[in-house]
């Protein structure tokens, strides 16, 4: 495994944490734990996402009206713990070129300090943009290394790109 390594094991400790709500972002980060050999965790919403919920030409689904409020932080119904973890590699898709606020409820409920965290999305077309960089902001303590767009590529694929980020 990749980054600082642990007392015990001699190695270090990667988890890849992911939300998805069609089953595109699940899939590339099992890939990419699989990969990795990394230890993985969903985070489940409250509300489970309907399709209607998701319809983005829908001022009034449930994603618009999350991704036009800042403050919206969706419940959480699961709980996770990153703290024997050295690094976190948070999964999700790309919501109105940003992360779904569900993603910042769990970023916002850990301790990172002393943690690497590296993010990866998947995307029907905008990109990671700045959803990294915005996510970290929120990742109090974290030390970020960067994320990546890696929709449609292999799990060997992200564990390059994350291996060369932990170094």
């Amino acid at each position: 495994m990749t980054g600082t390594l642990t007392a015990q094991t001699g190695k270090a400790r990667t988890a890849v944490v992911y939300f998805s709500a069609t089953g595109t972002t699940e899939r590339m980060a099992k890939d990419a734990a699989d990969a990795m050999g990394a230890d993985i965790f969903e985070i489940e919403p409250v509300h489970k996402y309907t399709s209607a919920d998701l319809n983005w030409h829908d001022k009034k689904s449930l994603s618009s009206i999350e991704c036009n409020d800042p403050k919206s932080r969706p419940a959480i119904a699961n709980k996770i713990d990153i703290s024997g973890y050295d690094a976190v590699v948070l999964c999700y898709p790309i919501w109105w070129a940003y992360a779904p606020k569900i993603v910042y409820t769990f970023t916002e409920s850990q301790d990172w300090k002393g943690k690497k965290l590296v993010t990866l999305c998947t995307s029907g077309g905008s990109g990671l943009g700045r959803s990294g960089k915005d996510l970290a902001k929120f990742a109090k303590g974290a030390d970020f290394k960067g994320g990546k767009d890696f929709t449609g590529k292999s799990g060997s694929d992200v564990k390059n790109y994350v291996d060369g980020l932990l170094k």
